[in-house]
């Protein structure tokens, strides 16, 4: 029953302390001592400066401090050279005046005020040592190469351990490979010693990093001997005896040099390097690999040292204790060795040192004390630095091995434990307060403070607050309407608000409130959540030449109320100070490029919340640099190997290899192309022609472009030979009827083979049993046979001789003798017509005995020579067809219809063409006609009009009528009404429509017809009406273009409006007219009406808006003040009310529109019919509507 109470209590206690764990205890408030910083347990100090050891505490109120020294008090007034820092613990020792290995020692500072006591680990002081090395006479080492050999470093002991490497005079370290190597010790291993090992400085130096010295042991000499070579150069000096007995080393397969034997084991200590390390000798050099016997590997954290003879595992633990086994291998054989590994421990905290407890009077609380280690380490407690059993009992304490239990504390209780664990591999010691206070709920945040997040961060807002009980947080948004304790909200033990995913709506204002028995706080926030930074175009991986430009771009949006940087990276460091390296707000631009400019390039955008980075490579390629060291071996009589070594290929793999030559004998100075390999390989196997003095160059091609060539080769000669070859391109043919001109190519310098080079040219006529004639041609390239039949065929040879012999039995060509023009031509020559415009020619072939030569082709020759219609004039039209080959027929395209042509085919060769055919005369059909040559409208009246044409320029046949069709266009939209169609006579020329509709716009198309159909269009258009003033001054040809007025005018927006408007005013003034009726008001025109009876006065029209007219049918008055002549113009009267006065001719005249006739002329005409007889030339309201619309 106990043992689960004091469970119990433990469990309430533990979970107070996780609550309380966050809390830090202001300075102000009642605190024991709290160490805050302290020299490491093992002080390594320079000996040439003051000892600092620190120790800096806090409390309240502020602690004293006192040291021990070797676990005795430590008087520091006594020593004139120890001094304390003021409000510290820090000692410094002034080392002017003695030696610092005085002060060596284990020393323990101690930190205490009223509330309790603080104390420090054990800090072991100890200087650091550069002791020199010892002194020792080195002698040289005289080994036999490709043996092992081993240099020992043996440095002197340091405190700390230097560091080692091996140099030269010149301070060059030693190049060291899989062959040579240094070990952990610092020894210097050959699996195998060349003669190029030779030299007498291996020196091995040791850096101490505490006094920044660097000691230096005595120059190494190794002589390398091969004892072969000495054996032969001494014999003749020792009767043929060798100078060594022993034999030069063989090869062997591999040994290890260390460690020894097949097993060795090795400690670690947990969180420490491991090492494990294993050097072979052998001829070949072995390569060493390992495994773990036990298992794998751990992939992060193993790496290998000096060429795979050294594992190392960083962070070592308790998994990687095991077998772990080393091999070398080389081409005879391997051999293994197993290194057995422990991992052994110090103490280390499994959930953190103890933590300071706060409790409130009657509280209970644990202290925990939990850590391991190998072996396992034990755990002792102390009380304000006095082992706790001897520390004055208390009641409300427990101790149960790592854990102190506190159980209803009273205020007076606060006291600092100390907790150590130790064990064989060390030691840890950990102060941990507790304070027994009642302290109300303060918010340590600062008020209104301003948080600023990324959008889909995780955003934290801090409440950090202290009381004592300890205090309950609680979270409010903007108003205190709900508290924050869901989704997507976290409440942390510590008061810290988490918002995992913060978004826009997250931003405002936020209220922490603390709150415990003692009393209540609260605190304001502020969060804003920010648009994060994004690279939006990213800089692109750049190949570039060297010497050119490249521009790396980086397009980056930010929030708006953040304010940016830009920065540009090269390999992760700052950008080279090089005025070449030019950067603008959102690019990086290198102009002239080099090699070192290669690298990876990373724009990093910054702002105060968050950056965003993005790299791109850039490769700098340049031409390979040219092959080196060109060898000649393996020559043979016809052939030899060369070898080359590549140069420097820039970042741009080699592509291939070109060989070229020189023949200085035949060509000095001209380098020819040899062969080409692939620039994986860097031999060639040349072919060599004879009689050649050779020198070769190799260039190499990247992707840039060649190399310069490398340098020459030495100089190759080849004895001379019998040609192996003999002339290509061997041709026959004639330039005259009578002879044959024998053609070649010849062999050039490297082809000859030996000097003399000549022909022996052979040719006979291709009939059996015939002879050979030979000649000998020299110095050139061709041979004319004269006397020749006409164009016989003949075999050809072409054989290459020169002093050392003849070429090859040369192949047999052929050729004929020269050509004769053709003396035959085509026979039975006809013609057949497919159309009116396509005919087709047929032929017999001309025998080949009259050809004469090689057949090229017919040509056709033909020619128009008149039309077949009386009216059309005679025209020559010479044409010809070319035909390639044997072909015997041939369409003839494009003929005229209803014409006469001749024709003669002629065949022709290489010479040219023969006699032509007997003249053949053929006839065309008749086609369709041509369009009508013109369509004109004349005479056009309300109902009627007149079209006149002319007949087709090309009638194409006889014309056997014409066909018109027209058709009105429909309310001046363009729409067409119902066709029309009139068939007329051959022999018209014109012809009246009578009947149409008046104030219509008409479209008409005319076409001519043959027998074989009808002919293309003309088309026309033209309105039934037109004013006379116009057509006295434009002539019959302006109904079209009143036609092309009134599209353009009528369907004119401006137009329209104009129109509506005088509607609206007209509507207006009637409206007046109405009221002033009703009225029974005067006014003129009913004055007038009311003197006039006559029927012919008409008043004001109500449906067109306009006044009636005043004429008399005997003399036609006119208006009074206006004047119309006969000839349809109306000039300037007397009146001033006359519209000629608004008119834009300085003539007096007015324009009309085509549209705007056919608008009001329907309505004239119909009151015309209903009113009477009235002259046309009388001035109507109507034409001076029409007056007004040409002033607009």
């Amino acid at each position: 029953m106990m043992e689960r109470r004091r469970m119990d209590a433990a469990l309430l206690v533990l979970f107070l302390v996780r609550l309380a764990t966050a809390l830090e205890v202001p300075l102000d408030l009642p605190q024991p001592p709290t160490i805050t910083r302290q020299s490491p347990k093992d002080y390594i100090i320079d000996p040439r400066e003051n000892i600092i050891i620190q120790c800096e505490a806090k409390g309240k109120p502020p602690p004293s401090f006192s040291w021990t020294r070797n676990g005795t008090h430590f008087d520091i007034d006594e020593d004139p050279n120890v001094t304390l820092k003021p409000h510290s613990g820090t000692l410094e020792v002034d080392i002017s005046r003695v030696k610092a290995q005085q002060y060596e020692s284990v020393y323990q500072c101690t930190a205490r005020n009223k509330h309790g006591t603080a104390v420090s680990n054990n800090i072991v002081v100890q200087q650091s040592r550069s002791p020199l090395w010892s002194k020792e006479n080195v002698k040289a080492l005289v080994v036999q190469e490709g043996v092992s050999l081993v240099l020992p470093c043996r440095p002197p002991a340091g405190l700390p351990p230097p560091i080692i490497f091996w140099m030269d005079n010149n301070f060059q370290r030693l190049p060291q490979s899989r062959r040579v190597s240094q070990s952990l010790n610092g020894d210097l291993y050959f699996s195998n010693v060349l003669r190029e090992d030779s030299r007498n400085d291996y020196i091995c130096y040791a850096r101490f990093p505490y006094t920044q010295t660097i000691q230096q042991k005595q120059p190494i000499t190794v002589k390398v001997l091969n004892l072969d070579a000495i054996n032969d150069t001494m014999a003749a000096f020792y009767n043929d005896t060798d100078l060594f007995s022993e034999e030069p080393a063989d090869e062997r397969k591999p040994t290890f040099l260390i460690p020894s034997g097949p097993t060795s084991s090795k400690m670690v200590l947990r969180g420490q390097v491991l090492e494990l390390e294993c050097i072979a000798e052998g001829l070949h050099t072995p390569d060493v690999s390992w495994t773990k016997v036990s298992g794998d590997l751990p992939a992060k954290r193993t790496s290998f040292l000096q060429y795979q003879k050294t594992l190392r595992i960083v962070d070592a633990s308790e998994s990687d204790a095991g077998d772990y086994r080393c091999t070398a291998r080389n081409q005879l054989g391997s051999v293994h060795h197993t290194i057995h590994v422990t991992v052994k421990a110090a103490p280390y905290w499994i959930s953190g040192a103890p933590k300071n407890l706060i409790l409130a009077p009657g509280e209970s609380g644990v202290l925990t004390c939990r850590a391991s280690g190998t072996p396992k380490p034990s755990v002792s407690w102390a009380m304000n630095g006095i082992p706790i059993e001897n520390s004055p009992k208390d009641l409300s304490r427990k101790v149960e091995d790592d854990t102190i239990i506190f159980t209803d504390v009273q205020t007076g209780a606060s006291a600092v434990y100390q907790c150590n664990v130790s064990n064989d591999y060390g030691y840890l010691l950990s102060n941990a307060f507790v304070n027994v206070l009642s302290e109300t709920p303060r918010v340590l945040t600062a008020a209104n403070k301003v948080y600023q997040v990324i959008k889909n961060h995780r955003a934290l807002l801090d409440c950090d607050s202290f009381a004592s009980p300890i205090p309950k947080i609680t979270w409010f948004k903007d108003s205190r309407s709900s508290t924050l304790d869901g989704d997507p909200y976290i409440l942390h033990d510590n008061g810290t608000l988490e918002i995992h995913v913060a978004q826009d709506h997250n931003s405002g204002r936020y209220t922490c409130v603390a709150r415990n028995s003692l009393g209540i706080n609260e605190n304001h926030i502020y969060l804003e959540v920010k648009d994060p930074t994004r690279i939006l175009k990213q800089p692109e991986h750049k190949v570039v030449q060297v010497g050119r430009s490249v521009v790396f771009e980086c397009k980056v949006k930010h929030d708006p109320s953040l304010i940016p940087t830009m920065t540009w990276l090269k390999d992760d460091g700052e950008l080279p100070d090089d005025e070449r390296l030019i950067v603008d707000s959102d690019s990086l631009t290198i102009t002239d490029v080099t090699e070192n400019d290669a690298g990876v390039y990373t724009c990093v955008m910054n702002t105060t919340l968050d950056h965003d980075s993005a790299s791109a490579e850039l490769t700098v390629v340049e031409r390979p640099d040219s092959p080196t060291d060109l060898e000649l071996t393996d020559h043979k009589k016809r052939s030899v190997q060369l070898t080359w070594i590549p140069g420097d290929e820039h970042n741009s793999p080699i592509q291939k290899f070109l060989i070229q030559y020189q023949n200085s004998l035949h060509h000095r100075g001209h380098w020819h192309n040899l062969t080409e390999v692939a620039g994986n390989r860097t031999t060639a196997h040349l072919k060599l022609s004879p009689y050649v003095h050779y020198t070769f160059r190799v260039l190499a091609l990247n992707a840039v472009e060649f190399s310069r060539p490398s340098i020459p080769s030495r100089g190759l000669k080849t004895e001379p030979a019998a040609p192996d070859e003999n002339p290509t391109g061997v041709k026959g043919s004639g330039t005259e009827h009578d002879n044959l001109v024998i053609s070649w190519k010849p062999l050039s310098g490297l082809q000859s083979n030996g000097p003399g080079l000549h022909y022996r040219v052979m040719w006979r006529q291709k009939v059996v049993d015939s002879e050979w004639t030979r000649v000998t041609v020299a110095n050139n390239s061709k041979f004319v046979v004269s006397g020749t039949p006409t164009f016989v065929p003949y075999e050809l040879k072409v054989q290459a001789v020169n002093d050392y012999g003849a070429g090859p039995d040369p192949a047999i060509a052929h050729g004929h003798s020269g050509e004769d023009l053709p003396v035959a031509a085509p026979d039975n020559v006809k013609v057949m017509w497919i159309n009116s415009t396509l005919a087709e020619v047929h032929w017999d072939p001309v025998p080949s005995k009259f050809i004469r030569g090689h057949l090229e082709g017919y040509k056709v020759y033909y020619w128009r020579k008149h039309s077949l219609h009386k009216h059309n004039p005679d025209l020559v039209e010479n044409q010809v067809l070319i035909l390639s080959g044997k072909h015997t027929h041939r369409k003839l395209p494009g003929l005229h219809p209803f014409s006469v042509y001749s024709l003669n085919v002629r065949v022709y060769n290489g010479k040219g063409k023969g006699p032509p055919s007997a003249e053949l005369q053929f006839n065309t059909p008749e086609g369709v006609p041509g369009a009508p040559s013109h369509l004109l409208v004349t005479n056009p009246s309300l109902d009627s009009l007149t079209l006149e044409w002319s007949p087709p320029h090309d009638r194409n046949g006889r014309i056997t009528g014409y066909t018109l069709k027209y058709q009105p266009v429909v309310n001046n939209s363009n729409e067409l009404g119902p066709v029309e169609e009139l068939a007329l006579p051959a022999n018209e020329s014109s012809v009246t429509l009578l009947n149409l509709k008046y104030s219509t716009r008409y479209k008409f198309y005319l076409n001519a017809k043959t027998v074989r159909g009808a002919g293309l269009v003309v088309s026309q258009e033209a309105v039934t009406v037109i004013d006379e003033a116009l057509i006295s001054r434009h002539g019959v040809d302006v109904g079209a273009a009143v036609a092309s007025r009134q599209v353009d005018i009528a369907t004119q927006g401006w137009f329209i409006g104009l129109m509506c408007a005088i509607a609206l005013l007209i509507l207006i003034l009637l409206i007046i007219c109405f009221i002033q009726r009703n009225k029974g008001g005067k006014y003129p025109v009913k004055e007038k009406e009311d003197a006039h009876t006559d029927p012919e006065f008409q008043p004001m029209k109500d449906e067109d808006c306009t006044f009636g007219e005043y004429s008399d049918n005997e003399d036609h008055k006119p208006l009074k003040g206006s004047r119309t002549p006969s000839n349809g113009t109306v000039k300037r009267g007397n009146s001033d009310d006359s519209l000629v006065d608004y008119g834009e001719g300085g003539d007096g005249q007015f324009n009309e529109d085509g549209s705007f006739i056919g608008q009001y002329s329907g309505k004239s005409a119909s009151r015309e019919t209903a009113e009477g007889h009235e002259s046309s030339e009388a001035p109507s309201p109507i034409n001076a509507m029409n007056s007004l619309h040409s002033f607009v």
